[in-house]
């Protein structure tokens, strides 16, 4: 890559620059103490945690193919997850989902160098958006707690464009909002479908993000394993 080459960098958000996985974490650690889940037969919070991750990946993979909406991950979750323990009760699963959605994107762990990261990337010019394909009011609550906002021209969700990642038309809107072609702009992302291959199929060049070295069979031009390798290559 040239620092030439390329106007704009779009990112995604969950697991590219804003710690799902940490603030999810720490959330259901919460909620698990405070709904005492220990008591209800969900016999101690790894497996509870461990679920969670089962199930939430399933269903934002459907949302992600457009087969669900997002109505169904809020209604399911929660409630297949308490299924799995005899634990299921439809008020105690509404609520743990209410919290849930209120309590996660309040958290601001970032990933590692996100910071140096976009600083470096503002210092020389560039012009920054997210685009993800997560719900419009929650991703901006994520922003705000990450102290990420000020970083960024356009916040570009799947709801708000109403097409999710790979479609090539969120891309092509975030292009749009810039009032650039897609030869001027890079894409940071962890999802090899999603963000890398949305990008590819929409003429923008893709940076793979893989910090857990996930072994795959795409040929890539960039992939990198800690976002400050991109000082590197931008």
């Amino acid at each position: 890559m040239s620092t030439k080459k390329y106007s704009c960098i779009f990112f995604d958000l969950d697991h590219t620059l804003w710690d799902f996985e940490t603030n999810s974490r720490q959330t259901l650690e919460e909620l698990y103490a405070q709904y005492d889940l220990h008591k209800k037969g969900v016999t101690d919070f790894n497996s509870f945690h461990v679920r969670f991750k089962e199930v939430n990946s399933v269903l934002w993979e459907l949302y992600d193919n457009g087969k669900i909406d997002s109505i169904i991950i809020r209604k399911e979750r929660f409630k297949q997850i308490l299924e799995t323990f005899n634990a299921y009760e439809e008020k105690l699963s509404q609520e743990i989902s209410h919290d849930y959605l209120m309590t996660c994107p309040k958290k601001g762990n970032l990933m590692p160098g996100a910071i140096n990261v976009l600083e470096y990337l503002k210092d020389r010019s560039y012009n920054l958006s997210v685009i993800t394909n997560g719900f419009e009011e929650i991703q901006h609550l994520k922003l705000a707690s990450g102290k990420l906002e000020s970083y960024f021209d356009h916040i570009i969700t799947s709801q708000k464009t109403g097409h999710r990642k790979p479609a090539p038309e969120i891309f092509k809107y975030a292009l749009q909002a810039h009032n650039i072609q897609h030869h001027e702009a890079a894409m940071i992302g962890d999802n090899l479908i999603a963000d890398i291959v949305g990008a590819r199929n929409a003429g923008i060049d893709p940076v793979y993000y893989n910090p857990d070295s996930i072994p795959h069979n795409e040929t890539l031009h960039h992939e990198i394993s800690n976002l400050e390798e991109l000082l590197q290559i931008l």
